[in-house]
């Protein structure tokens, strides 16, 4: 939400004490959960959360291949990180950049046979430790209900009220 006024320790609206328990425990879950998935992920695969969901986005799409830019958005990563991630699975093999033929601009990413073949050795084992640490966890109310808060996030976030890209201190 953007405002024209500065906002100081006098203007802000403080959290409850129920609302910064929930914040504090939302925080330390979503640290805690997304260190485990990602020691996991790299004991079992070798890969990092950030490598693996790139492939998974990926296989998703029409002949294994995205313009860089999509995938950034995809993945939630800037594109320096992202370049800086497939520059790393490029030199695995896992996937391949390429110029895209509509636009000599761009850049599209494509996975290679060995970066699907990665991804199918590694999905088993990690759709295992989000079932174990978070799905099976909770009920299929809190689950529902965590999904349903966090795709309003997103939308604030990408699209909606505060488009973080676009502007920044908008929020």
């Amino acid at each position: 939400m953007s405002t024209s006024t500065e906002v100081t320790a006098e203007t802000v609206v403080w959290l409850t004490d129920e609302q910064q328990q929930t914040w504090r425990s939302f925080r330390q879950g979503v640290a805690r959960l997304l260190a485990v998935l990602e020691h996991e992920l790299d004991a079992k695969s070798g890969l990092s959360t950030h490598e693996y969901e790139v492939l998974v986005r990926l296989s998703e799409a029409p002949a294994r291949t995205l313009r860089m830019a999509q995938l950034a958005d995809n993945v939630a990563h800037s594109r320096s990180r992202l370049t800086h991630t497939v520059r790393r699975m490029e030199e695995s093999g896992l996937v391949a950049r390429v110029p895209c033929e509509s636009d000599a601009r761009g850049v599209n990413a494509t996975m290679t046979d060995k970066g699907w073949e990665t991804l199918v050795a590694a999905a088993p084992g990690h759709v295992q430790s989000v079932r174990d640490h978070l799905v099976d966890v909770l009920t299929p109310e809190q689950f529902a209900a965590l999904g349903d808060a966090m795709e309003t996030v997103r939308v604030h976030l990408t699209g909606g009220a505060c488009h973080v890209e676009a502007e920044p201190d908008a929020c």
